[in-house]
C-alpha cells in the first residue's frame, strides 16, 4: 500500500499515484529483462488505484509501528487490485481518481462495476499495461472544475 496527497491536494495525490504506477510496471519491464533467464515466465502485477478520505496514523507499539491508512478508500483501493486478475491487466483505476487526476484515459476500457460492501456502481478504467500510461506533464489534461477539494 502507498498512499498520495496526505500532505497535498487530492489532485496531486491523484497525479501521484498513477505516476508511481508507470514507474513501477516500467521498472518491473527491467527487471523482468535482467531476469528473463533465470524466471520460468515474468514477473506481473497488480495496482488498484482510489481516492478519498482516509484515517492516516500510526499503529502498533514499539518496534511494531507504523503509518497506515484505513477507511472506504483503502478498501475500494484494495478491491480494485484484485479486479486485476479479472481483467488480465496492470491497474484498475477508479474513474473518480482520473477525473481528479486531470488525465484523459478515454482510451482506455470503462467499465462499471459492482464493489463488494458498496450500493452504488463504480466506473472503473482497465489499463493493460501501466508502463502505457500517460507520462506526467506530457498527456492531454481535461479541465476540470472540483467543489470542495
Amino acid at each position: 500500500m502507498a498512499l498520495f496527497g496526505i500532505e497535498r491536494s487530492a489532485c496531486t495525490g491523484c497525479r501521484e499515484a498513477l505516476a508511481a504506477a508507470l514507474l513501477i510496471s516500467a521498472r518491473l519491464d527491467e527487471l523482468n529483462a535482467s531476469l528473463g533467464a533465470e524466471l520460468d515466465r515474468p514477473l506481473r502485477i497488480g495496482i488498484g488505484i482510489h481516492c478519498g478520505p482516509a484515517i492516516v496514523g500510526e499503529m502498533g507499539y514499539g518496534n511494531a509501528a507504523s503509518i497506515t491508512a484505513i477507511g472506504d478508500a483503502v478498501n475500494t483501493a484494495s478491491r480494485l487490485e484484485t479486479l486485476t486478475k479479472n481483467f488480465a491487466c496492470e491497474l484498475v483505476v477508479s474513474d473518480e481518481t482520473v477525473s481528479r487526476a486531470g488525465l484523459d484515459l478515454s482510451g482506455c476500457p470503462l467499465h462499471e462495476i459492482e464493489i463488494r460492501g458498496k450500493r452504488e456502481m463504480m466506473a472503473v478504467r482497465i489499463v493493460e499495461r501501466a508502463a502505457e500510461l500517460p507520462a506526467p506533464g506530457t498527456a492531454p489534461i481535461r479541465q476540470i472544475e472540483l467543489v470542495n477539494a
